[in-house]
């Protein structure tokens, strides 16, 4: 026996009908996609940079110790920038393979960046100002575009 297979005479040789909207080609937006992970390499890498300053050199803040939101010391906001931005590294390379759990744990630790940054705002309100815009812009495109990274 010969190995063939049944065409349709319809369509020759060309690939079988797919409904119209079923097709997963990427759009424009794929770049927002892959503006949020490199979003997310660079907030994270700022972030670790913000956290080893408040580890290592405590005045270097203008604001006194009761400026902050919480009243944690500098130490423990340290860590914990520090903490979310190792995480938002991981998750920008995870963005950029197109991981699901990357988009999902992305919008996270984006979400926690925003937070962290809103705490910490007294103690530097520019910088933390634009960290958090660039949190929301990572939220947005992961959330909407997400998926569309993994079929370019």
């Amino acid at each position: 026996m010969s190995e063939t297979q049944q065409q349709n005479p319809a369509y020759g040789d060309e690939q079988p009908y797919t409904p119209p909207g079923s097709a997963r080609e990427p759009t424009a937006w794929v770049g927002a996609v892959v503006f949020a992970g490199v979003m997310l390499l660079l907030t994270g890498g700022f972030q670790m940079i913000e956290g080893f300053v408040a580890l290592f050199k405590d005045d270097y803040f203008l604001t006194t110790r009761n400026g902050l939101v919480l009243t944690f010391d500098y130490t423990s906001w340290g860590w914990t920038h520090l903490l979310i931005g190792a995480l938002a590294v991981l998750t920008g390379i995870g963005v950029f393979l197109g991981q699901m759990w990357a988009r999902v744990v992305g919008i996270i630790v984006a979400v926690l960046s925003a937070f962290a940054n809103m705490m910490f705002l007294p103690a530097y309100p520019i910088w933390c100002s634009i960290v958090i815009a660039t949190d929301i812009l990572v939220i947005y495109a992961l959330a909407v575009h997400g998926r569309e990274v993994r079929y370019r």
